[in-house]
């Protein structure tokens, strides 16, 4: 009796390690993921560079995994008047906009994420 109990609760343990590598296969290893996809990617409906008259060098601290870089993408993107590119290597990201912007104004459309823009140029 006492090693069925055992090759049971071995059993469970591997369905577990097998339903995680699924979702990590399925989903993406992410860090800030819960086994969900990723947010869908918010894309500019102006693609032409020569709109956006400002370009912005954002360093961004916080920023490990596809779904932080999708995160902070996606959360620029949506402003209207931007145009975000993340370079997750080098936690930076470059903003092509329509209007003069200050370190001030980037923090604030950043604020509702755990993300921190430690450099601005």
């Amino acid at each position: 009796m006492g090693n069925v109990i055992i090759i049971l609760i071995l059993l469970f343990l591997v369905f577990l390690g097998v339903r995680k590598i699924y979702k990590t296969i399925r989903f993406g290893g992410s860090c800030c993921g819960n086994g969900q996809p990723l947010d869908k990617k918010i894309k500019v409906k102006d693609k032409n560079k020569s709109n956006y008259s400002y370009t912005y060098k954002l360093r961004v601290d916080g920023m490990v995994c596809s779904g932080c870089a999708r995160r902070v993408e996606n959360t620029l993107n949506s402003d209207g008047e931007l145009w975000a590119k993340v370079d997750l290597g080098n936690k930076e990201v470059t903003v092509l906009s329509k209007r003069e912007m200050n370190k001030k104004q980037f923090i604030n459309l950043l604020k509702e994420t755990p993300y921190t823009i430690t450099n601005f140029e």
